[in-house]
């Protein structure tokens, strides 16, 4: 059940305007912070659901400012492996129960920022390669499974594109129009499995306002505002959201 009071609010509405921004500007591998927030007041499923139609709005409100400034062949293939990807986690999804969906989410969002962290140090850089067509497959694999179980599709596919040497602005288009594919493919499932009901649908449309103006900021961000800055209250956020995610489903 979803209570809409006024800890939801406090809760969602900064957190979707967060998810928003980071869709809209930053290349979506943060803005799965979104849904890990909210699934600290409402169950994780309710969580998936409230967050896929905004998700699916900020794409489309996204994809025109960066229309047809996308790396292709990536694009391509992650949104190829993202197919068998969504397939896993909806077998998964009906197999485990709502704690162990808490666990993964908590230890994905401090896995990103140990990452994260590891390589601004210097002790791990991500190599440039060559396009490769089995490793976007891969990435798109990873990252679909990943974007069905939590929204979480965007560190794995990051680390794939930011390999390649991409410009911030193909970086960004190309996460764009490659999750704007992935959500659609999880519409038809989530509504199988039933993580959309009335209670997450007037949700959503209740937070879309909060959305569109997190899309609006970040695409205006995206050339303007230091991704350091950003990042650096993401990170934060990560660390505190998967702690006490984990906290919870194991206690």
């Amino acid at each position: 059940m979803i209570t809409f009071d006024w800890v939801f609010f406090a809760v969602g509405i900064p957190a979707i305007m967060f998810g928003g921004i980071s869709k809209g500007g930053f290349g979506s591998g943060a803005a799965f912070v979104a849904g890990a927030i909210l699934a600290l007041v409402v169950p994780p499923g309710l969580a998936l659901g409230i967050i896929l139609p905004l998700f699916m709005l900020v794409d489309a409100a996204t994809l025109r400012p960066f229309w047809k400034q996308w790396h292709w062949p990536s694009a391509k293939g992650m949104m190829q492996g993202a197919v068998p990807g969504c397939i896993i986690g909806a077998v998964l999804y009906t197999m485990v129960d709502a704690d162990v969906f808490r666990l993964l989410i908590g230890v994905i969002c401090l896995a990103f920022v140990a990452f994260q962290c590891v390589q601004s140090l210097g002790w791990l850089t991500v190599r440039r390669i060559a396009f490769s067509r089995p490793l976007a497959w891969l990435a798109g694999l990873i990252g679909g499974f990943t974007s069905f179980i939590s929204h979480a599709g965007g560190p794995p596919t990051a680390i794939f594109l930011l390999s390649q040497g991409l410009s911030k602005t193909a970086f960004q288009a190309t996460t764009v129009l490659t999750f704007w594919a992935v959500n659609w493919m999880k519409v038809v499932p989530y509504a199988y499995l039933g993580i959309f009901t009335l209670e997450t649908l007037t949700a959503s449309a209740l937070l879309a306002p909060f959305a569109l103006l997190g899309a609006w900021i970040g695409v205006r961000a995206h050339h303007l505002v230091p991704e350091r800055a950003f990042f650096a209250l993401t990170y934060a956020l990560l660390v505190a959201t998967g702690i006490r995610l984990i906290w919870v489903a194991l206690g």
